[in-house]
């Protein structure tokens, strides 16, 4: 190899190293900006889940629960930012055991040490307890129900226009096929049913579980991709508000009275008593009634002999 080629040769490699360094720099996770240690690997971009050393997949969705634990992780390091309008939602928000695989283990604690069962999406499915708490598998959410206050601002805008819009952002922007989603506008709310069961879902499908929580992260201004979020019908954004997310098991849930809080079972309580009261307020009010109406009639009999003596 002459002198030329050697330096050619060199030059190349140079720049190949150059081009793989800068990669790596500007390497992000499109999918999910809740990582770290980002790097290319076989042209493609592989970064670890903050919270966890797991490599998730920036090429389709992240599981909820490394998302909740990255979200956990960083709001404990002041490592992301909430938003002006973000609140705590105390049951939903915790601090979760994944697997390795990213999925939610059945039994999820707090630092308390009080613990609970969870289904597939992470949602509590029993009452809290202490440790001893047994929970023998993750029960799959197979229908979630987001229903939401759509702020009409597309005037002109069809029902039809507005279900499809929708119907096309979950399979665009979360990568749910279609079979999978339904929605209905009835003025002025929004109803979105995500269905699939466990032989519908294939390895590489994304679960819905995942899907809703990246859509109430979209909607509530705090969204998970690295691109911002946005849906358009005639050229204006579709607004939500008041976004209720309801979760279906394919199993029933193992609530009892214990899930009351002591507010709501003293409500129960002063309103059943008030109840009772009443009752026996009206039964003794008759009795009186009827005592009186009897001395009525016997008065008016004593009367009728004595106008007959």
């Amino acid at each position: 190899m002459g002198f030329l080629s050697r330096a050619a040769f060199l030059l190349g490699a140079l720049l190949a190293l150059a081009a793989t360094v800068w990669s790596q720099d500007g390497c992000s996770c499109e999918m999910n900006k809740r990582t770290t240690n980002c790097s290319i690997a076989n042209g493609i971009c592989q970064c670890k889940s903050i919270g966890l050393d797991i490599t998730v997949n920036c090429r389709t969705l992240t599981s909820k629960c490394l998302l909740m634990k990255a979200e956990v992780t960083g709001l404990k390091s002041g490592r992301s930012q909430r938003p002006a309008e973000a609140y705590v939602d105390n049951d939903g928000i915790y601090d979760p055991e994944c697997d390795a695989k990213g999925n939610f283990k059945p039994k999820q604690c707090n630092g308390t040490k009080t613990c609970w069962c969870v289904n597939s999406a992470g949602v509590r499915r029993t009452d809290k307890s202490d440790q001893n708490i047994t929970c023998q598998e993750v029960v799959r959410t197979s229908w979630i129900i987001i229903e939401a206050k759509y702020l009409d601002n597309n005037a002109g805008s069809g029902k039809d226009s507005i279900e499809s819009t929708i119907g096309k952002n979950f399979k665009d922007r979360y990568l749910l096929d279609e079979k999978h989603v339904k929605v209905k506008y009835v003025e002025p709310l929004i109803s979105v049913h995500l269905k699939q069961n466990a032989s519908e879902k294939g390895n590489t499908d994304v679960d819905i579980a995942d899907v809703a929580y990246y859509f109430e992260k979209d909607v509530k201004g705090d969204t998970i991709f690295n691109a911002e979020y946005g849906m358009n019908v005639a050229s204006k954004p579709l607004r939500f508000e008041n976004t209720v997310i309801y979760y279906v098991d394919e199993k029933a849930p193992e609530f009892s009275m214990k899930r009351l809080t002591p507010g709501v079972i003293a409500v129960i309580v002063v309103v059943v008593l008030a109840i009772v009261a009443g009752i026996l307020v009206l039964i003794f009010t008759r009795r009186k009634r009827g005592k009186y109406e009897k001395a009525e009639v016997k008065e008016m009999n004593e009367m009728h002999r004595e106008l007959n003596s």
